[in-house]
């Protein structure tokens, strides 16, 4: 790993190995390696155990393949449709409370999400494969394509494959694929009170 990835503090080497590529060999992902990366996703921490996240998946077989990856914006769609499998990231905004019998605004559901999101891609990296979470394209026409209800916010796509070689992208992209560095722990961290420079 590069010295943009070199801990401050002791870690697992799993968080330094985890990073976003976009070469992706078009392999089709089996849906017991897919099922795998749910299932850590099933043990993410959330706000009352609620577990608001809900992943839609789909694989180059599918029926409506091409028209999920025409919600990608231009710039993704040119290394998403290489990608063995797409999820969409859901998050449910209530929830049935113990004790209750109608639902209520869950405030974490996006942050319970991403909890759900950070396991699955962890669990990817130990499995030999690579995440890329995508946040631009188009939410609108995925709630229309994909019939999602109302209280369901569409959260991210992930592309999920196996890693190809930077030079399968188009050449513009080449210089961005590598990890990339992250901000000192200072940073974002205080004590005992509000202390960001910003």
């Amino acid at each position: 790993m590069s010295e943009s990835r070199t801990p401050e503090y002791p870690i697992n080497p799993v968080f330094l190995q985890r990073w976003s590529p976009r070469a992706f060999n078009s392999e089709t992902i089996s849906d017991q390696a897919l099922f795998s990366l749910f299932e850590a996703a099933r043990w993410a921490p959330s706000g009352n155990n609620s577990q608001p996240w809900r992943f839609i998946y789909f694989k180059p077989d599918s029926a409506n393949w091409q028209q999920v990856v025409e919600l990608t914006n231009d710039n993704n769609r040119r290394w998403a449709s290489n990608a063995g499998a797409l999820l969409l990231l859901l998050s449910k905004t209530s929830h049935v409370r113990a004790g209750d019998t109608e639902p209520s605004p869950l405030r974490n559901h996006s942050l319970d999400a991403g909890a759900a999101w950070a396991s699955l891609s962890l669990q990817a990296v130990h499995d030999g494969l690579i995440t890329h979470a995508i946040g631009g394209f188009d939410r609108e026409k995925a709630r229309e394509l994909l019939q999602i209800p109302e209280g369901y916010h569409i959260e991210i796509f992930i592309a999920v494959g196996k890693q190809a070689h930077r030079d399968s992208l188009p050449p513009d992209l080449h210089a961005r694929e590598q990890p990339t560095p992250r901000k000192p722990v200072q940073e974002f961290v205080a004590r005992d009170g509000f202390g960001f420079a910003g």
